[in-house]
């Protein structure tokens, strides 16, 4: 499952609560990016490589995951189409993609409200980048993540 949006937006929150609630492993792009130390930006943007080289690495896990029958729930703003593609294009099963939405002013708000803030510009720059083309279901994230979450599940199949 891809899950896309805005900074701000809830992706995280979404994205752990539906690995609790489908038993799946949970993937935030952002942390890899950190975690290999390629998170910067270039000409306003992280590479498109960046983005290629943390998928790369966190494949083989989710492909053992997907192959166990298990849910992977890969989280991040996806702002790239490229970068999707990569992701996509790297997994030989089918997959389900959902782009949060929410305004830019409810965006920046809950960033605002975290340890670790981007900022009102990050959250605008951001919010526009992402908002240039859908992919997946579009689904209001206005409310609670609650609400995101079981809007979701309620797109997807039911297996039996």
């Amino acid at each position: 499952m891809l899950i896309r949006g805005a900074l701000g937006v809830g992706k995280t929150t979404v994205g752990k609560r539906l690995a609790q609630r489908l038993s799946g492993e949970h993937v935030e792009v952002e942390g890899l990016l950190d975690a290999l130390g390629v998170n910067e930006l270039v000409d306003g943007r992280i590479p498109v490589e960046s983005f290629q080289r943390a998928y790369d690495c966190a494949m083989p896990r989710a492909l053992e995951t997907l192959a166990a029958g298990g849910v992977v729930i890969f989280e991040g703003c996806f702002y790239q189409r490229e970068v999707i593609d990569h992701l996509v294009g790297g997994l030989p099963y089918p997959h389900h993609a959902f782009t949060l939405k929410a305004p830019v002013e409810v965006c920046i708000q809950r960033d605002s409200g975290r340890e670790r803030s981007f900022g009102e510009r990050a959250a605008r720059e951001v919010h526009e980048l992402v908002a240039r083309f859908d992919h997946g279901v579009g689904i209001d994230a206005s409310g609670s993540a609650e609400e995101a979450v079981e809007h979701i599940l309620s797109l997807l199949p039911v297996e039996g």
